[in-house]
């Protein structure tokens, strides 16, 4: 079940580096959303430089606009974190990053 002939399919749960950049406000939304802070998150490289894209996330860590936080990108893992088991959601901010540290491999 779920695979197709001679596809794989992966299931990882993805993370991903971010950068807020900005709040998401509405008045009309689904009532899964109601009390929770949507955010929209720029990926960036470990190195802090942009990456490809940005996606919006429910924050669960307390982050605000201009921090570096780590974006939960699985709907399945996000939807455990949010202890839903059918809510309508993808991605959620689960920690904010202080400080990255890089080890280059020989």
């Amino acid at each position: 079940r779920g695979r197709r002939r001679g596809a794989r399919l992966e299931r990882r749960a993805r993370m991903i580096i971010g950068k807020v950049i900005g709040n998401i406000h509405s008045t009309i939304r689904h009532p899964f959303y109601g009390g929770r802070k949507l955010l929209i998150v720029e990926k960036i490289e470990p190195d802090g430089t942009p990456s490809s894209g940005y996606l919006v996330a429910i924050d669960r860590a307390g982050a605000g606009v201009g921090e570096t936080v780590l974006v939960l990108d699985e709907g399945n893992g996000a939807r455990q974190v949010l202890e839903s088991k059918d809510g309508p959601v993808r991605s959620v901010i689960v920690g904010i990053v202080d400080e990255i540290n890089e080890s280059k491999t020989p």
